[in-house]
């Protein structure tokens, strides 16, 4: 299972990898905007949960992201992950294994690779 301090790496860098993206293409003014750093950061995480079996964070750290069943981690999952991730909360609760409500809805677990 990826533990406490990977994850919270993962997510920093995946935040700022959208909050840079956001910088280049949604500033004004040298103001960010916030709804594009989550939507930026919402679809990362959709395109490579995927492809790649994580997010580019996930991949840094040493982690990826499997589905419970075995098989393909498929497209609905990361999609149900990752909007439940962008409103933060549901990555805030965890249970006995450490697994975020995000994951246990999405039928997914965060590994180390």
């Amino acid at each position: 299972m990826g533990r406490v301090g990977r994850r919270i790496g993962a997510l920093a860098l995946d935040w700022a990898l959208a909050y840079g993206a956001a910088a280049l293409f949604f500033s004004t003014s040298g103001v960010v905007n916030g709804f594009a750093v989550t939507a930026i950061f919402v679809g990362l995480q959709i395109v490579f949960i995927p492809t790649i079996g994580g997010s580019i964070g996930h991949r840094l750290v040493g982690l990826r992201v499997v589905p419970l069943q075995p098989g393909w981690v498929g497209l609905w999952r990361p999609v149900v992950r990752s909007l439940l991730l962008g409103l933060a909360v549901p990555a805030l609760v965890w249970d006995s294994d450490q697994r975020g409500f995000h994951d246990k809805v999405a039928g997914t677990v965060l590994i180390r690779s």
